[in-house]
């Protein structure tokens, strides 16, 4: 493989590409329901997009020692694929197209976006090694329908329960997403909320946390539950008992990571159906 393509594939590794799709794709789901205008939908595409680079790029930059010392393989650092210098100066020129491109979605879009990419660049530089570490997350996810909503340049506003289903999906997702990566951390002197509470007990919090989610966008919207709502809302439920209880019984299983995940993916589900009804 020749040098250029060795780190073109370095730097997608370091953008944590599975995560930065899932918040790309939902911001684009969720522009097309509030405003089906694609020009809009594009901007904010671009702009989360963008922010997610910088945060993914951040995190493998500022990680790259303590990552050496555990070995971690998968990192492209480690393995020599691409520096911490570059994803460093890539990290910066993403963030500062994406809140660039922020504001130019107007005032309220660009600060909500901003403060977006501040949740994910905080997490990096310190929460991540403290109790606290569950608050960016809630920060960047409660922000995130706050900038769909405001992009869409008319006015209106994202409402309550939308903000709150956001915070509670990004605490979820948080707690769900560290526990494939316990140890390590722990090895790299990283103590989160998940590592402090512990592999069975993340195991339960996180799904217990996204059917809340999606509990809150299930009976936020105006006008009472649809059928469909309260269907979605079930399922995430027995998913989340499921996810919990194999997380007790069998903490070492990846079950509770991906029940976790699916229950993540129908509280998207939710809240982009329910875009529809954000109203000025």
């Amino acid at each position: 493989m020749s040098d250029a393509g060795k780190l073109a594939r370095g730097m997608l590794a370091a953008t944590h590409p599975a995560p930065a799709a899932m918040v790309t794709l939902f911001a684009l789901a969720l522009a097309l329901r509030v405003d089906p205008e694609a020009g809009r939908a594009l901007l904010v595409t671009v702009t989360v997009g963008a922010g997610q680079l910088s945060i993914g790029w951040s995190n493998d930059w500022l990680d790259a020692a303590r990552d050496r010392q555990v070995g971690r393989l998968d990192k492209p650092t480690v393995r020599g694929a691409v520096t911490a210098a570059t994803l460093r100066t890539g990290a910066f020129v993403a963030a500062a197209v994406s809140v660039v491109l922020g504001f130019a979605a107007g005032a309220g879009a660009g600060l909500a976006n901003l403060g977006v990419v501040l949740g994910g660049w905080t997490y990096n530089l310190w929460f991540k090694r403290t109790a606290l570490s569950w608050l960016p997350y809630a920060v960047a996810f409660g922000l995130l329908p706050v900038f769909v909503v405001a992009a869409a340049g008319d006015g209106r506003s994202a409402p309550g329960w939308m903000v709150l289903a956001g915070a509670l999906l990004g605490v979820g997702a948080h707690v769900a997403n560290v526990l494939p990566d316990l140890e390590d951390d722990r090895a790299t002197g990283v103590h989160g909320l998940p590592h402090r509470l512990g592999r069975r007990g993340a195991s339960v919090v996180a799904p217990l946390v996204l059917a809340a989610g999606c509990l809150v966008t299930m009976t936020g919207p105006p006008g009472g539950p649809s059928a469909a709502t309260v269907g979605l809302t079930a399922v995430a439920g027995l998913l989340a008992v499921a996810a919990g209880a194999l997380g007790l019984l069998r903490p070492r299983s990846r079950a509770p990571f991906l029940l976790s995940m699916a229950v993540a993916a129908l509280c998207v589900v939710q809240i982009v159906v329910a875009g529809a009804a954000v109203t000025g």
